[in-house]
């Protein structure tokens, strides 16, 4: 029977389960859509040191309360009120080595996906070792949008989706359902959510870490979903064709011509999601998933890491500032970026 463990009457940010060798870490701030917290950061990097080191733990399986799985992390406070750029720093120093951690861990990690996994929560389950997606699955990394990049090792796993996808995902910040993260990689399996208990109380009865039995038993369950018929994975040639340009502009460029040329809704929606985000932001982006593309995850993370440190700084730019202001505190959705165009910078 599963023990479920807390130290504050129920209320912990990371509930923790155990049955087994299988430990489930369970993500438990659902009215803030499980936002990464310092305290949450934390509390997980302690548990997968620990399990790492008990001989008696052979999976670890880690899922959100609620309806998201995690919302990103919980930068809001640090970015709002700037001056003291060190916070911002040693709260995602924390959240990349928890990341680095999960990318080279020695037992398998189960991330069962089962609604919104955004920016941070993406870093925290894309590194493990299986995806699980649903119906219920959103992903999304909209970091540009805020006026920030997208980091928590984004540049490693974007750039090694099929051709060019991790451009257009990471530069456009586009929502992908569940059958699309099967389709490009971001998720190693689709279940039905109503088959989730079933594939849990299953996995728990596995006394093993090998990732082929592990996977044998999630694929029991999984089944390949089809994909909707707008779907941008079924673009695959024009997402090649245009975010393979070598700048941000030419990618524009092209797709404004190509937009001239045939009335489509999805390419129209993609030139208003890239010129309604940091102009800046795309730059910088653009430069991390290419530079990821020739890098290990280790050296992904030390990179990120600098170009986070100069953002949370504030010096050459404050477009994440005026990003988080737009969307998070006044929500005007209205923000004014400084360049305001990319031929100013």
């Amino acid at each position: 029977m599963a023990q479920t463990s807390s130290n504050n009457g129920g209320t912990d940010e990371v509930l923790v389960e155990e049955s087994g060798s299988v430990r489930t870490f369970i993500l438990n701030r659902p009215k803030l859509l499980n936002a990464l917290s310092f305290q949450m950061i934390s509390r997980l990097t302690e548990l997968f040191y620990a399990s790492e080191e008990d001989p008696n733990v052979k999976m670890i399986i880690l899922k959100g309360h609620g309806r998201a799985f995690c919302a990103g992390g919980d930068v809001s406070l640090f970015f709002q009120k700037p001056g003291n750029w060190k916070i911002g720093a040693n709260f995602l120093l924390k959240q990349y080595t928890l990341n680095y951690v999960m990318a080279t861990y020695s037992k398998t990690q189960v991330s069962i996906l089962n609604g919104i996994v955004m920016g941070g929560g993406a870093g925290a389950s894309i590194h493990g070792r299986f995806q699980v997606a649903t119906e219920k699955s959103v992903f999304a990394m909209p970091e540009t949008d805020l006026g920030h990049f997208p980091d928590v090792g984004a540049s490693y796993f974007l750039s090694r989706l099929p051709g060019f996808f991790g451009e257009y995902a990471g530069l456009s910040g586009s929502r992908l359902d569940g059958a699309e993260m099967l389709a490009c990689g971001l998720a190693t399996h689709f279940v039905s959510s109503n088959k989730l208990l079933r594939l849990e109380q299953a996995l728990v009865k596995v006394n093993s870490s090998d990732p082929d039995a592990i996977s044998a038993i999630i694929s029991c369950f999984s089944h390949i979903p089809k994909l909707k018929e707008e779907s941008p994975y079924h673009r695959m040639k024009i997402i090649n064709r245009w975010f393979s340009r070598r700048t941000i502009e030419e990618i524009i460029s092209t797709l404004e011509s190509e937009a001239l040329d045939r009335k489509d809704d999805w390419i129209s929606s993609t030139i208003q999601s890239l010129k309604k985000a940091s102009p800046t932001s795309l730059k910088i982006s653009l430069r991390s998933i290419r530079e990821g593309r020739l890098q290990g995850v280790g050296s992904c993370f030390v990179r990120e890491y600098r170009m986070v440190c100069h953002v949370t700084r504030i010096e050459f730019s404050k477009d994440v500032v005026e990003g988080c202001r737009s969307i998070l505190i006044d929500k005007d959705r209205n923000p004014k970026w400084e360049p305001s165009r990319l031929e100013l910078i």
